[in-house]
This record gives structure tokens, sequence and C-alpha cells, in this order.
């Protein structure tokens, strides 16, 4: 079947969509769509400085690409590259056994939300297509020596790390990944298990060795962002503030009353009326000190359900409501549209804005596919079909669910992994299982 004329075919039909999805994408996007995150990131890299705010990995890979394309350009390319690439190579397996089912999955490549926000500088972006590519590496393996599996395994493990680099709050969905991609032939439960905790202990030391190790990373201290969007949060829901500090009973009441939204933690950082509190803190000098940290858990232990209520509407904003997909302003000027002078962009931006409003563009939506592709091949787990669905599709899902815990923020761009996963998965999904790969009592009829 891997040589058939329809496999060949199909590989090729393949090959030349990737190609030009990585054209279409440079026509539309080039030289990419800054952002206030990717700006930090970039000044990082003019000043050779390393902060653990934004990660100190993309501004090291930044650095060494810039040459190529001076500016966003040359982190555009790659992330276009990883992304059509990653794709390809899935697609590419898949059509060994389901030709013309695999040529859909490139096409898939052009489908929003993936596409709309492929263009944009945000680590997001490049994390997920990273982890995309990786598993596919691994899925191109799953039934190959082991010589050649070792060299595709190693190099899946390189792209998972920097993943993990770029966005150490995946530390709950990294192990799931990770436990694929070294088992990528079959999904056993118990063994997914015994290994999570031992590869989250992994993770986590291999973000601390490298950036506070290798890079010499400033401190500037990201968690407490979770634990003042926290404190905002119980103090508007048990009305008292818990901000640790001096205010005066006009902040208190602001603070309790008129700053809370369940969005982002900008809200006390940058945005008006409410950025008096980082203000505040940073003023007194206890952003980055103990004094939030013993705050925080002196507040979520007087207000557990205050803490609580908060983490459910965050929660809830960020799967089920509108949020922010596409970016569009212009760092100079708010009220202007960054690329209101490009018509191709302007044309996408129409399709974001009108799908915006629809459940393709909500956080919630992906994390259902995700679940449901779970179960769907659940039966099949010990197939690598199965085994890739649950390890890419599992990792979307639980790294969607734990912004319950360390949320910050509301966009979309935060799902991304999860929608990656999800258009992967489906395609791998929808193949009918060969027979000696189903387990006992299992019906092809299943997909």
């Amino acid at each position: 079947m891997r040589g058939s004329p329809d496999t060949r075919r199909a590989r090729a039909a393949i090959a030349t969509l990737c190609g030009i999805g990585f054209v279409v994408t440079l026509w539309i996007f080039y030289p990419g769509v800054m952002t206030f995150d990717a700006l930090y990131v970039y000044k990082d890299m003019a000043k050779h400085a390393y902060g653990d705010w934004q990660s100190p990995a993309m501004v090291a890979l930044w650095r060494l690409i810039d040459p190529l394309a001076p500016g966003t350009g040359s982190l555009l390319l790659l992330t276009v590259a990883l992304y059509w690439f990653a794709f390809g190579l899935i697609a590419s397996t898949i059509a060994g056994r389901s030709p013309w089912l695999a040529v859909v999955l490139p096409l898939l490549g052009f489908s929003p939300p993936a596409f709309v926000l492929l263009g944009v500088i945000w680590r997001d972006i490049l994390f997920g297509a990273s982890w995309l590519l990786a598993a596919g590496l691994a899925f191109a393996v799953a039934r190959s020596p082991s010589r050649l599996r070792l060299v595709c395994q190693t190099l899946a493990f390189a792209l998972f790390g920097f993943g993990v680099l770029l966005r150490p709050n995946a530390l709950a969905a990294a192990p799931i990944l990770a436990t694929y991609l070294l088992w990528p032939s079959q999904f056993r439960w118990r063994r997914a298990a015994l290994a999570y905790v031992p590869f989250a202990i992994a993770v986590f030391a291999l973000v601390q060795v490298m950036y506070y190790g290798m890079f010499r990373a400033e401190r500037q201290h990201p968690l407490h962002s979770i634990m003042v969007f926290d404190l905002g949060g119980i103090s508007h829901f048990s009305g008292a503030n818990v901000f640790p500090g001096q205010w005066t009973p006009e902040q208190s009441r602001m603070i309790t009353s008129g700053c809370y939204k369940p969005i982002a933690w900008d809200i006390y950082w940058t945005q008006e009326p409410c950025l008096f509190v980082m203000e505040q803190l940073e003023g007194e000098k206890l952003f980055g000190t103990s004094a939030i940290s013993s705050a925080w858990v002196r507040a979520v232990a007087a207000h557990p359900l205050a803490y609580l209520t908060h983490r459910f509407m965050f929660e809830w904003t960020f799967l089920a409501t509108k949020n922010l997909a596409l970016w569009t302003r212009d760092l100079d000027d708010a009220d202007k549209i960054i690329f209101a002078d490009n018509p191709r962009l302007m044309a996408l931006k129409a399709v974001n804005d009108e799908l915006n409003e629809t459940p393709l563009f909500r956080a919630g939506t992906w994390l259902l596919l995700d679940a449901a592709l779970c179960l769907l091949v659940w039966r099949r787990r010990e197939t690598p079909d199965g085994a890739f669905v649950i390890g890419v599709c599992g990792s979307g899902a639980v790294y969607l669910l734990s912004f319950m815990a360390v949320g910050v923020s509301t966009d979309l761009r935060y799902a991304y992994w999860a929608v990656l996963a999800g258009l992967a998965g489906a395609i791998v999904a929808a193949q009918r299982p060969a027979k000696s790969e189903l387990r006992p009592g299992a019906s092809t009829a299943a997909v």
C-alpha cells in the first residue's frame, strides 16, 4: 500500500499543498504581525538581555536566526516552515493507508483559527507548531526500525523541550505528549500514569536549568502575575481587599467592586482606571517579594469559595466567550489598524471578525473536540494511530484545562496547541483501523 499509485499521488498532492501553504502564508503575512510580547522579546535580543517573563529560549533563537530576515521576518519563516512541515509529515504518514483522507489534512492547515493566527508573532504559535512537528516525527516512525525511530525521537524530544522552554505553563500537559514521544506505537494508561510525575519533574528541571543556568535569566516573577490576578478576583468575590500594602478607602472600593474582569490580569497593570494596583505594589516594592505569595496563601485559605469562583469565571470566559484572535493593534497608536495598507491581511481580518462570533473561535470547542477524539480512539489506544490521537489531543485538552489554575489572559492564542491537536487528531482518528490493530471485541464500524 505504501508504494501504490494512489499513495504516491496523494503524497505528491500533500507536498504541493504544503508548499502552496508555505508560500501563501508568507504572501499574506510577511514579515509577520508584531505584538507587544514579541516587541519585548526583540528588545531583549537587541540588548543581549534575558528575563524569565518572556522566554529566554525565544530570545536566543531569534538572535540566532535574525540575520536571515531582520525583524519579525526570520521568526515568521521558522514558524511557518515548522507548521507546514508538520502537517505534511503527518499527512504523508497517513497516506500509506488512507491516501485521499490524508490530503484533507494540509487543507485543514488553511482553516481558521489555525491559519488566521499563524502569521502573528507570538510564542504560543511557535510553541504549537513545534509540538505538532515533534508529534509528527514520532508518528512517522512508530512502525519503523529502531535505529530510524531513535533518530526521529531524539529530534522530536528536542522540539518538545524547545516548546516547554517557550511555554513553561505547559507543565501539566507536557508529560502526556512526552509519554507518546517515547512510546509512539501504543498508549498504555498505567504506564502513562506512572511516567506522569517523573516527566513533570524533568520538565520543571529543564526550565530551571536552561532559564537560570544556561541563560542566567533575570528573575522577573511571572508567577506573581497569576497571584495578583487571583488577589484581585478574591477581593472582588469576597468583598474584602486582600492585597498587601497600604490602600485608601477609595482604592479598596475600586479593588473590591470596580476593577475585576475575568479577562486578563492586565486590568491591574496597564489599563485605566485600575493600573494603580501594580503601581502601588511596585512602588512599595512588594511585587517580586514574598509579600505577594504570602498574601496569596492567606487569601486562598481565608476565602476559598471566592478563589474558586474567580477561577471558574476566568476559565468559562476563556473557553466559552468571544476573545482576541488576530492581533490588529498598532503598537504606537491603539486606535489604528496595524495592517490597513495590506489588502490580503485586511481580507483575513474580515474572516477573523466574522468567525470570531462563532463556536469555531471558542477555546471550549477545541477542548470538546480533543476530549471527544480521545474517547473515540480509546479502544485503539494500543495502535500507533490511537496513541497519536490520545498523546496529542490528550495533551491539548489538559493544556486548556490547566488554565483554570494558571491562566491570566483569555486570548485565543493560548488555545493554539489544542487547535492544532484537534485538526491533526481528527484526520488520524478518521482512518478505518486495520483488523489486526483492533482490540478484542472492537468493530471497524467505530469510525
